[in-house]
């Protein structure tokens, strides 16, 4: 099963790794004519209903694979008003080919009948699974106009997703908000590269068509991760995070490090956590960060529940950075994990306590390879066979693990993300704590696998970045000023 915006991420993950996008469109379109065939003999009469994406520009491929049968294709739209460069070459295709075409400009005018005449199958690839909220105009009509003609006794085949229908619930988009909700009833849907959650639902049959996106699309961090990560213009303060950063003592540059990083990567406020002793150079560091010093030189028991329940105002906790191995700072690590229910990326010293703590906490945990032997954890040379250990150690610990090295793994136990930006560079210390910061900020609005892919795949382009700018010797502190260039979607 892949969600929408998964599946969104993987097309795009497809084409930066060298897939172009008219191939996958042509096996697209390839697989709608098949099951046309399926459902009707050659001489049928077939009328393609297309939108101006993607979704119908798969369609304008199936038209030409339907030179057997009686094809119309209607365009929502006009031609020159064609979204995408790829849909719009094969529409001009089908002109150039004398494949008869029409286009409707006012969806009053649709008609999916000739002369009365319902056709044998009607093809739906209006949107795809990129719908948010329910049918506009002329999309609403022509789906009233498509299911009219189901009954009337046409096949009814969707392209990916019938349109209308939310491609993850099942349910018609924005029929709970409106009376006006509709969508195609398909008798038959063509879906790309795996099934989409809420098609089971439908009372359709449902192909999975292969359609030549590679393994790697889904398993490699790439561009498409990024896609969800723009913010609405209409957003407030407030609504990107705010992050708690809990360490320093025996070292003050870490947590300083993980704060900035969580501001730059994307967090409204920061706070930094640490004991009196370290407060005042971690200030010095940076005005935009807030501190909060506690009494003594390391965090101890007897600061756990001021830092609780300062924690329970923040979207995310990332613990660990600088704090030291101290007994009573383990503890003090101990006693908070064992309580706290938020989200926490537990980082550096903190991490081989983790497996002591009975938490319902949700944790994103960011060892390198060492840290996750003391943790407990396996060890292999080859990152497949240490990403097949590793997923299988989450699962057992039951908390999602962003594992550093050459290629970083990501995993919750269940799914598995491999990153391979970065360079050896970025073996120089602090780099893990930037890294941190980032996967804090991130998973104030992300679901924490994703938080901590997005993590390493930004971190690691902030480092390529510096690299190529820089050369050899790259310091920690490169990383964080380029970090929203790793975090967009375009250099």
């Amino acid at each position: 099963m892949i969600t929408a915006d998964r599946m969104a991420a993987v097309d795009a993950n497809a084409a930066a790794l060298g897939v172009p996008r008219s191939k996958l469109m042509e096996s697209s379109g390839n697989a709608v004519a098949r099951e046309v065939r399926d459902v009707a003999d050659p001489g049928a009469s077939v009328t393609l209903v297309c939108g101006r994406g993607n979704n119908g520009g798969d369609a304008f491929v199936t038209a030409r694979f339907l030179t057997d049968y009686e094809v119309t294709v209607k365009l929502l739209g006009r031609p020159e008003s064609i979204g995408t460069d790829i849909a719009r070459e094969n529409w001009d295709v089908l002109e150039a080919a004398e494949i008869p075409t029409e286009t409707v400009v006012d969806a009053g005018d649709l008609s999916i009948a000739a002369d009365g005449d319902h056709p044998d199958v009607v093809v739906d690839a209006m949107l795809g699974t990129g719908l948010t909220g329910a049918l506009r105009e002329p999309e609403r009509t022509a789906a009233r106009r498509i299911n009219e003609t189901r009954d009337a006794g046409a096949t009814v085949v969707a392209v990916d997703v019938p349109t209308g229908i939310d491609a993850d619930t099942g349910e018609v988009a924005g029929a709970e908000s409106s009376a006006t909700g509709v969508a195609v009833d398909a008798d038959r849907i063509v879906t790309f590269h795996d099934a989409k959650p809420g098609l089971g639902d439908l009372d359709a049959a449902v192909t999975v068509a292969d359609i030549g996106i590679p393994e790697a699309a889904e398993l490699f961090t790439g561009p498409g991760d990024l896609l969800g990560l723009a913010r609405d213009p209409r957003s407030h303060k407030g609504e990107h995070g705010e992050v708690l950063v809990v360490g320093g003592g025996p070292y003050t540059g870490a947590p300083t490090l993980s704060a900035r990083a969580a501001l730059r990567a994307g967090a409204d406020l920061v706070r930094v956590a640490c004991p009196k002793g370290v407060a005042r150079e971690v200030q010095a560091f940076s005005e935009n960060l807030i501190v909060r010093g506690f009494s003594g030189e390391t965090l101890a028991p007897a600061h756990l529940e001021q830092i609780r329940s300062l924690a329970a105002d923040h979207d995310a906790v990332v613990f660990g950075p600088g704090l030291g191995d101290a007994a009573p700072t383990l503890e003090f690590v101990r006693e908070f994990l064992a309580e706290y229910t938020g989200t926490v990326v537990v980082d550096a010293d903190a991490l081989p306590v983790v497996p002591e703590v009975d938490t319902e906490a949700t944790l994103i945990c960011t060892p390198h390879q060492g840290e996750l032997r003391q943790m407990g954890g396996p060890s292999a040379d080859d990152w497949r066979e240490r990403a097949d250990a590793v997923q299988a150690f989450a699962a057992d610990l039951g908390h999602t693990l962003l594992v550093k090295g050459a290629y970083d793994v990501v995993t919750d136990g269940k799914r598995l993300r491999v990153n391979r930006t970065g360079n050896p560079g970025m073996t120089v210390g602090g780099t893990g704590d930037v890294l941190a910061g980032a996967v804090g900020a991130l998973a104030t609005t992300n679901a924490p696998l994703d938080a901590a892919a997005i993590g390493a795949y930004a971190n690691g382009r902030a480092g390529d970045a510096t690299a190529e700018e820089l050369g050899d010797g790259l310091v920690a502190t490169d990383l964080i000023d380029r970090l929203p260039q790793g975090l967009r979607t375009h250099d």
